[in-house]
């Protein structure tokens, strides 16, 4: 017998556009009780200012408000996701440092909600919320349904980081070999090439071969930049 996560994967699994993917996880969380569905993704790199993309069916005037009014950075559902991957329920404790986002919300008809964070090997901290303009979510509803929200979290941010990555972080795909991947461990502990040298029992010239490969491979300015990308990506 073929599973309700098994019969969404099939549906799921050829779409490579990331509007085409959430509308298919929109399309699942209405099936599930929810008329409004927003993904959201945070990426690495640059560390200086990561880039933060949003997907989302939310009305119009409430996502041109929401990104007027900076709400992003004091989000009190975006400051928990960078900090637990504990699903959260909206509610008016949650929003009460934000209480005027919360009022401007709700106006919109965005009164009850659900959010999960989950993160990757890359680096990447993502997070669906669903929600809805009537009836609360109880604990019973969350009983019975909590399994296929929690499955739509993992979907949505494998899927769409499977459409977003390459186009986003390039680097991504690079391949370091084994030698290059052991200078750049060192090289990331603070260790010169001279002192890397010893350790391998290779030439500083070779070291020093290695490392530049590793710059231009990643696209790094220097070799702390390189060390630093590489860690962020899940490369060391």
């Amino acid at each position: 017998m073929i599973t309700w996560q098994e019969d969404q994967l099939q549906a799921l699994q050829d779409i490579q556009s990331e509007q085409q993917f959430f509308q298919a996880i929109l399309a699942l969380s209405q099936d599930i009780g929810f008329e409004h569905c927003a993904y959201g993704v945070r990426i690495p790199l640059p560390i200086s200012n990561p880039k933060t993309l949003m997907f989302n069916n939310y009305p119009t005037n409430w996502q041109a408000r929401y990104q007027a009014n900076n709400y992003l950075a004091i989000d009190p559902t975006v400051h928990h996701a960078m900090h637990s991957l504990e699903p959260i329920l909206w509610t008016d404790d949650l929003f009460l440092p934000a209480i005027e986002m919360w009022e401007e919300a709700r106006s919109f008809g965005l009164c009850y909600g659900w959010a999960q964070s989950i993160r990757d090997f890359n680096g990447s901290i993502g997070m669906l919320t669903l929600a809805r303009s009537n009836e609360a979510i109880t604990q019973q509803e969350l009983d019975t349904i909590l399994f296929k929200m929690t499955w739509l979290t993992q979907a949505t941010h494998l899927g769409m980081s499977r459409c977003l990555s390459e186009k986003l972080i390039p680097e991504i795909s690079v391949k370091l070999s084994n030698r290059e991947t052991t200078v750049l461990r060192w090289t990331a502990d603070g260790k010169t090439a001279n002192e890397i040298s010893h350790i391998l029992k290779i030439t500083e010239r070779t070291v020093n071969f290695h490392i530049n490969n590793v710059m231009l491979k990643l696209n790094a300015t220097n070799k702390t930049s390189a060390a630093i990308k590489a860690a962020m990506l899940g490369m060391l």
